[in-house]
C-alpha cells in the first residue's frame, strides 16, 4: 500500500511511514486546524484544507504515536472551539486530549479465536471497574477463576471512554477510545488476548441510543445547531430526547451513521472482540417507551439493520445481541425478514416472572404457571434468540438487588434465600435460551451493584458450596461428560406444572435418547414431597445429575433424593413412563441416562 493509499484512508488520526494524516467531519466550520504535542499547540502550524462534503484533511510530518492534540475549529460566528477527535482511539482522560494511537502496535500472537456455537454458549456479565481492582490487568487475573467456573464468554459493559473515573459505563463520552482508567487500549487487547488463550470469548457492550451526556466534545462541534439542540451529531429537535439526555445520535444524517458503523467494525477488528450487545435498541428505534406510533425512528431501524447486516456478512462469527426488554421478535428476525438481524436478545420474559417466583415469600402466591410461560417461550421459534438470566446489572440496581438479598433482606444467606435463589440458577442453566450470570451470582454476591464496590473474593470460600452448585450446573448445560446433550438442544416439553404442589417438571432434548433427553423437576414449595409420581419420557434407568440440595452446596442442605430412578411403563402425564419422585423443599433435580 502506497503512502498516499494510507493516508487518505479513514477518519481521526491516521498513522502512517512519515507522520499523522488527520480527518474530520466538520460542515459548518469557517477554518479548521490541528494542534498538539508535535507543534508546541501553536493553532496556525497546520491547517485543514476543505476536501468537500464537510471534510478537512491535514498530512502533518513528524506527527508520531503518543503524541497528543486536538481541533481547533473558527465557526461561521468566528467564535473558536477547541474539541477532541471524534475518532479518537485514545485519551489522556474524558476531559483531556486526544492521544495518536498506532493500532497495530500489538502482539496478538497466535489469536485465531472463534466463537463456540450460540447453543452453547454460557455468558458471564462482567464490569472492569468492579470486577476486581478497576483496571483490564486486575481483571486478567481473574479470568482462570471463570474458567474453573465453566463459562465461555464474557461480556463485558461499556469500556468506551466516560466522564470520570467512576461509572456503569452507560455514559460514554468518547465512543473510540477506551476507558483510560481501566488501562486503555493496550490494556483491554491484553484482556482479550488472555481470554481468547482461556477460551474465552468477548462480547462488547455499545450504546448507540445516546451519548454523554458530559464531556461530550461532540456538542455543537462545529458551533451550528438548532434551538436548543446538540448540533451536527444529535438530533436537534424532541427527537434528541432521551432518558439520559437531549443527546440522542441524528440516525437519519448519512455521516453520524458512518461514525456509528466504523465503531462497531474498530471493536471487531481492532480488539478481536467476538460480539456486540447493543445498550437499550428500544430508544434507537422509538423515542419514548410509550405506543405512540409518532414516537418511531425508522431511521434509527434502518441503521441497526444496515450495521447488522454487513456484521452478519462480514464477520458471520460474530454475535449480536439486542437490549430490548419489549418481546419483539423482529428484533432478531433476518433483515431480509424485514428485521434487525440481531442473533439473540435479552429476554425480559423469562426474568421477571422467574424472580418474582424466587422472591415470592409465600408459595401459595408463587406462580408455576407464569415460570412455565416463561421457560416455553421463544423468538421466532428458537430458544437460544433469548439470553435469559435472573440477575443482571439492571436487575440488581435501580432498586432491585440481588436475588437473595430481595429473599431476606436482612439476611441474605439465610438457608431458604439459599435455596430458592439457587433454584433460578438451575433454571437458567437447564431451560431452553442463552444462559447469562452476573458477575459474583457464582458466590452469592449480596446487596445491590454499585460502581463504587468492588466484588469481595472472599466470598469466593464464605460460599464455595454455592460456588460449586454453579460450577456443577454449568458443565451440565456445556455437556462436559456427554451425557446431558439436551440442555443445548431446542427441545422442550412441559411434563407437569402443578401449581398446587408447585412443582414444575419438563422435559429437554437436542435429538433424543440416551445421554441427550434430560429431565428437571423443581420444588419451588417449603413441603418435601415424597411419592410424586410423574410421567417420564422413556423407560429405563435414569441417573441423578443434579441435586440441589446436596449438602456439599451448603452444610445445612438435607441431601435427600440422592437416588438414581427406574421409570416403570405406567401412563402418566400424556408420557407411557413415569417414575415416583422425592422432592425436597426449594430443590432442583436433573436426570439423564447413561449415553
Amino acid at each position: 500500500m502506497s503512502k498516499t493509499e494510507v493516508i487518505h484512508q479513514g477518519m481521526g488520526a491516521v498513522l502512517h511511514e512519515g507522520g499523522v494524516a488527520f480527518r474530520v467531519w466538520a460542515p459548518n466550520a469557517k477554518e479548521v486546524s490541528v494542534l498538539g504535542s508535535f507543534c508546541d499547540w501553536k493553532p496556525d502550524r497546520h491547517p485543514l484544507a476543505h476536501e468537500g462534503g464537510g471534510y478537512w484533511y491535514a498530512d502533518v510530518p513528524g506527527a508520531k504515536a503518543g503524541d497528543e492534540y486536538k481541533f481547533r475549529i473558527l465557526t461561521q460566528n468566528d467564535e473558536e472551539l477547541t474539541r477532541n477527535d471524534p475518532y479518537a482511539r485514545e485519551m489522556t482522560h474524558s476531559a483531556g486530549n486526544s492521544v495518536v494511537h498506532d493500532s497495530s502496535d500489538f502482539d496478538w500472537g497466535e489469536d485465531d479465536f472463534h466463537l463456540a456455537p450460540h447453543n452453547e454458549l454460557v455468558i458471564y456479565e462482567l464490569h472492569v471497574g468492579t470486577f476486581n481492582e478497576g483496571t483490564f490487568q486486575s481483571a486478567i487475573k481473574r479470568l482462570d477463576h471463570l474458567v474453573r467456573l465453566g463459562v465461555n464468554a464474557i461480556e463485558m459493559m461499556p469500556a468506551a471512554e466516560f466522564a470520570g473515573e467512576i461509572s456503569w459505563g452507560y455514559n460514554p463520552a468518547h465512543i473510540f477510545a477506551v476507558e483510560s482508567s481501566y488501562g486503555g487500549p493496550r490494556g483491554l487487547k491484553e484482556f482479550v488476548k488472555q481470554a481468547h488463550r482461556r477460551g474465552l470469548a468477548v462480547i462488547m457492550d455499545v450504546v448507540y441510543n445516546h451519548f454523554g451526556p458530559s464531556d461530550l466534545d461532540l456538542w455543537r462541534f462545529d458551533g451550528w445547531h438548532e434551538e436548543d439542540g446538540g448540533g451536527i451529531y444529535f438530533y436537534n429537535d424532541w427527537r434528541a430526547e432521551t432518558p439520559w439526555g437531549a443527546t440522542r445520535p441524528d440516525y437519519g444524517r448519512p455521516e453520524v451513521r458512518q461514525f456509528l458503523r466504523d465503531n462497531a467494525v474498530m471493536w471487531l477488528e481492532e480488539y478481536h472482540v467476538d460480539g456486540l450487545r447493543f445498550d437499550a435498541t428500544l430508544y434507537i428505534r422509538r423515542v419514548r417507551e410509550d405506543g405512540d406510533p409518532g414516537s418511531d425512528l425508522p431511521e434509527g431501524w434502518a441503521m441497526v439493520q444496515g450495521l447488522n447486516g454487513e456484521v452478519r456478512e462480514r464477520y458471520p462469527d460474530k454475535i449480536l445481541i439486542a437490549e430490548d426488554l419489549q418481546n419483539n421478535e423482529f428484533l432478531t428476525k433476518s433483515v431480509g425478514e424485514g428485521g434487525c438481524g440481531f442473533h439473540a436478545q435479552w429476554d425480559a420474559r423469562f426474568v421477571h416472572p422467574v424472580r418474582e417466583a424466587l422472591i415470592t415469600a409465600a408459595d401459595e402466591h408463587r406462580s408455576i404457571s407464569a415460570v412455565a410461560e416463561a421457560l416455553a417461550a421463544t423468538f421466532n421459534g428458537d430458544p437460544f434468540q433469548g439470553v435469559i438470566y435472573t440477575e443482571s446489572h439492571d436487575e440488581v440496581a435501580n432498586g432491585k438487588q440481588r436475588v437473595p438479598s430481595e429473599i431476606t433482606p436482612d439476611n441474605p444467606d439465610a438457608w431458604h434465600a439459599r435455596k430458592r435463589s439457587v433454584l433460578g440458577a438451575a433454571l437458567v442453566m437447564t431451560a431452553p435460551g442463552t444462559p447469562m450470570i452476573f458477575q459474583g451470582q457464582e458466590f452469592l454476591a449480596q446487596g445491590w451493584f454499585q460502581d463504587t464496590e468492588a466484588l469481595d473474593w472472599d466470598q469466593r470460600e464464605d460460599y464455595r458450596g454455592v460456588l460449586r452448585l454453579y460450577r456443577d450446573l454449568i458443565r451440565l448445560r456445556r455437556n462436559y461428560q456427554n451425557q446431558t446433550a439436551g440442555l443445548q438442544g431446542a427441545g422442550m416439553r412441559l411434563i407437569r406444572v402443578d401449581e398446587q404442589a408447585k412443582v414444575l417438571v419438563y422435559h429437554r432434548w437436542k435429538e433424543g435418547g440416551a445421554g441427550d433427553d434430560v429431565v428437571v423437576a423443581i420444588n419451588f414449595g417449603h413441603q418435601l414431597r415424597t411419592g410424586f409420581r410423574v410421567g417420564f419420557p422413556g423407560g429405563g434407568h435414569w441417573k441423578l445429575r443434579f441435586n440441589s440440595d446436596w449438602n456439599a452446596y451448603g452444610d445445612d442442605f438435607s441431601s435427600l433424593a440422592m437416588e438414581d430412578i427406574d421409570s416403570e411403563e405406567m401412563e402418566w402425564d400424556g408420557l407411557p413412563h413415569s417414575v415416583e419422585l422425592s422432592l425436597p423443599a426449594y430443590t432442583a433435580l436433573v436426570f439423564s441416562q447413561e449415553r
